[in-house]
């Protein structure tokens, strides 16, 4: 099968990184837009654009016939969901196929399979994955929550079994909180994903996060690219990945890579997905327990590009052509150390909140080693509509020290006016002595912050949690500030292909 044009149905940044591979494959690109964004940086570089509705994500990246629509009347074969907003529908996945549009990304039964937590769980559990102990009771009355939370012993989590991001997500440590975390849960998880079942697991304290990368074809083969750090994260939303994790030993390191690929397996998985894990304890006797798998790309993919060399978007392609995967597992290598931050547009002094505005100056750093994925320009406007995530800043070095270093210096020099960015705050993050000796963990921002005496924000604003219900979660809903280092300002005129640029050392 040959794919000759593909429909982006999304937008930002993984619209602009889909229509660079769009390019070096010589694939015609097709930018999927909403009234919003028929003027943003997709737009301006794909082949082709057509609308797709009005701002509202539900009448527009949401609205599956409005995409299936846009793919048959800009001539598309294919259509690549990139991340967040349908990228894990099943039915949009199924409404693909019975359009006779090519779906990049896992088939629609594996999506459903595996985007229930409560059916994952299980799966992962059947293929001989350890899980986190925890119950999702048939009875999913208030009462029956709280007595699966008391049968496994608190501390509890109580999750929403749809979705993801981190919305609905509450931490139980005294009998007493359940009503209320319960309640708060359960309308969390209905108001973003229309879903409002819940189930409990054990609170493993201080765990890292880590997932593997997963790729697979139609023949059979499944391969893993190794493991990203995500432990940096606020309100459950990541806010810098890296690769390798300094968690893992070779031997952890080779037992969780084959947990991963047993899930892959059990799932019948197709293309680019990742097998999420808590690790809890240090080295070869570390324990390591399921969490999720993401059917998709995601935001984070740079950090394993940059320590492989592969092309990941490049290979979801092919894959979905019904090539077979360009790469053998014993010819896959991680290749010194990457870092992503993630640049938002958001204020860290208040709960995170999301911001908006048109950006009256972006200037990308220019910095060897440094790779930037950014779906803005200069006079961009970032509005409520969607999750604010401006760009991401990737740094590699041939050690984690060397792609810190890099890391901070290249924020230090990313100038941007017009809307508060939590650039500061990642600078922080990463020159925190902790970090930089590797002792992380999910909870690192939340004690930083409290010790500082920075909002905490235990609690999703309500204005958050109406973005994460309008774009469900479109990457992650996320982070930023104005708030830079003194006499630290990026040099250069605007460019849109500064977004396409960064140095592959």
């Amino acid at each position: 099968m040959t794919i000759r044009r593909i429909l982006i149905a999304n937008r930002g940044e993984i619209a602009v990184r889909v229509i660079r591979a769009c390019r070096e494959m010589g694939i015609t690109s097709v930018a999927a837009c909403s009234d919003a964004d028929l003027h943003a940086l997709p737009a301006t570089l794909a082949d082709r654009t057509v609308r797709i509705g009005p701002p509202p994500a539900a009448e527009s990246y949401l609205s599956i016939g409005a995409i299936i629509d846009a793919a048959r009347q800009s001539g598309a074969d294919a259509i690549h969901p990139g991340y967040g907003f349908l990228s894990e529908d099943a039915a949009f996945a199924a409404a693909c196929v019975d359009a006779g549009i090519v779906f990049i990304g896992p088939p629609a039964a594996v999506i459903e399979r595996m985007g229930s937590k409560v059916a994952a769980r299980r799966l992962a559990a059947e293929a001989g994955v350890p899980v986190v102990p925890g119950q999702a009771p048939e009875d999913q009355s208030d009462v029956s929550i709280a007595g699966a939370a008391k049968a496994i012993g608190l501390p509890v989590l109580i999750k929403p079994s749809e979705g993801g991001g981190g919305i609905g997500m509450k931490a139980v440590h005294d009998h007493r909180e359940l009503p209320g975390a319960i309640a708060q849960a359960r309308r969390e998880a209905e108001a973003a994903f229309g879903d409002g079942t819940l189930y409990v697991e054990r609170l493993i304290e201080r765990p890292r996060h880590v997932e593997m990368q997963v790729f697979a074809d139609d023949l059979g083969q499944v391969v893993h690219l190794f493991e990203r750090e995500c432990s940096l994260q606020r309100r459950h939303q990541k806010v810098i990945e890296e690769s390798p994790s300094t968690a893992l030993t070779p031997g952890l390191r080779g037992r969780m890579a084959d947990a991963a690929l047993a899930v892959a397996r059990a799932a019948g998985y197709r293309n680019a997905g990742t097998v999420e894990f808590l690790v809890a304890g240090h080295g070869d006797a570390a324990e390591f327990y399921f969490l999720e798998m993401n059917t998709r790309l995601q935001v984070e993919h740079p950090v394993t590009e940059l320590v492989t060399g592969l092309d990941l978007v490049r290979a979801q392609i092919l894959v979905a052509a019904g090539a077979p995967l360009p790469w053998r597992q014993d010819a896959i290598l991680q290749r010194g150390h990457a870092i992503e931050a993630r640049v938002y547009a958001e204020d860290p002094d208040s709960h995170d909140l999301p911001q908006a505005g048109r950006l009256l100056l972006y200037r990308e750093p220019v910095h060897p080693g440094v790779r930037v994925d950014a779906g803005v320009i200069e006079g961009s406007d970032v509005t409520v509509h969607y999750d604010p995530l401006l760009a991401k800043l990737i740094g590699w070095g041939e050690t984690r020290d060397i792609a810190r270093a890099r890391t901070i210096a290249a924020l230090e020099q990313f100038a941007i006016l017009g809307v508060r960015t939590n650039v500061g705050f990642l600078i922080d993050l990463l020159a925190d002595e902790r970090f930089a000796s590797g002792e992380i963990d999910t909870g690192f921002i939340a004690r930083k912050r409290e010790a500082s005496g920075a909002p905490a924000a235990s609690v999703v604003p309500p204005e958050v949690l109406a973005v994460a219900a309008a774009s469900r979660t479109h990457g992650s809903v996320g982070a930023g500030t104005g708030n830079r280092r003194p006499g630290t300002v990026g040099g250069g005129e605007p460019d849109p292909w500064t977004t396409l640029r960064g140095t592959r050392v």
